[in-house]
């Protein structure tokens, strides 16, 4: 919601409005001083609740986004029912030198006019400028939201290219250690092709000599047993 001190501006602002909305009809059944003195303490209490006004228009300025569109419309509604009272006691502030209840003659190439003329460009280009200061600070976080999201996002990168930095590391290692497997497979295969012939040629060998020992034994037995006779 709105600040507390815009809080307090407003109730401000509601008192001197309904102070003013009334002086109007009071004029409508006075003549003389007595109108010329509602008027004084109209542009008085008018002068009063345009400086609240631009008091409002102030802490807009430390306003939370979210609701500074609707206090901004509420401070423009306020300017223009303002406005709207000081043309209607426009319309009764007495000539000078004349009592009646006419209304002034050439009144807007008068002093009073003028001011109000001017009063009504002020209040516009206030207007204008508030609306400028939103749009620029609606830019502003716009502006700060894509720059976080940008570090975000580039922190994100930086982490996934580490991450992937260190996947590329882990295949690295996996790929030497099967470089170096492989290496191993083919170097304990011609292990076993070597153990294999050297079993073959052992399993040769020993056939050679029993065969020899059984030539040997069948020679003894002959000679010893069947020679003699």
């Amino acid at each position: 919601m709105s600040s507390e001190e815009f809080e307090k501006l407003h109730e401000m602002f509601g008192c001197l409005y309904d102070e003013l909305k009334l002086i109007p009809e009071k004029a409508l059944s006075c003549h003389g001083e007595d109108r010329k003195k509602l008027v004084r303490t109209f542009d008085e209490r008018h002068g009063e609740a345009e400086e609240v006004l631009q008091g409002m228009e102030d802490e807009l300025r430390f306003a939370p986004a979210s609701y500074r569109s609707a206090m901004s419309t509420k401070v423009r509604l306020y300017r223009r029912d303002l406005s709207k009272l000081q043309r209607e006691m426009k319309s009764l502030a007495p000539v000078p030198g004349s009592f009646s209840h006419r209304p002034m003659e050439g009144s807007h190439h008068g002093v009073y006019a003028a001011d109000n003329q001017q009063s009504t460009h002020l209040q516009s280009q206030r207007a204008l400028l508030l609306q400028g200061t939103d749009s620029l600070n609606s830019a502003s976080e716009s502006i700060a939201r894509s720059q976080r999201i940008a570090v975000e996002t580039e922190q994100i990168g930086t982490d996934i290219i580490e991450e992937l930095g260190g996947q590329r590391e882990q295949l690295d290692r996996a790929r030497n250690r099967l470089v170096n497997t492989g290496e191993n497979l083919s170097r304990s295969r011609k292990i076993l092709r070597a153990m294999s012939r050297r079993l073959m040629t052992n399993k040769l060998l020993l056939a050679i000599i029993i065969i020899m020992e059984l030539a040997i034994l069948g020679a003894v037995v002959y000679l010893k047993f069947f020679r003699k006779k």
